[in-house]
C-alpha cells in the first residue's frame, strides 16, 4: 500500500497554484475592484430568478438549467441564467 504524505505548505502550494490557473481562465476582466462573477452558487441564482430550491431543482433535473457539482455544492454559469432568461432553453 503506497501512502502519500500532504504537508500543510503543499496545500497552500497547491492553492497558490489553482488560484493563478483561475485567474488565467477568468473570462471577464475585474471591474472597478469587484471580481467579475462567472459562477453563481444556488441561493445566488433562486435569489436572481426569484425561484424556489425545488424549482432550481427541476430545473437542473429537466436540463433546462446547465450546472457543475463541486463537492456538495451547485455551481450555475451566470451566461447559461442570462440565456435562460432570454428564453433559450438549450443553454450550452
Amino acid at each position: 500500500m503506497n501512502v502519500d504524505l500532504i504537508t500543510k505548505d503543499d496545500l497552500d502550494r497547491f492553492k497558490k497554484e489553482l488560484l493563478e490557473e483561475i485567474r488565467r481562465y477568468q473570462q471577464y476582466p475585474r471591474k472597478q475592484g469587484q471580481e467579475a462573477r462567472v459562477w453563481l452558487k444556488s441561493y445566488e441564482v433562486r435569489k436572481l430568478l426569484s425561484i424556489s430550491a425545488g424549482t432550481l431543482q427541476n430545473l437542473r433535473i429537466n436540463g433546462t438549467l446547465p450546472y457543475n457539482k463541486i463537492g456538495g455544492l451547485m455551481y450555475y454559469r451566470y451566461d447559461d441564467i442570462q440565456k435562460l432568461m432570454d428564453g433559450s432553453a438549450n443553454a450550452r
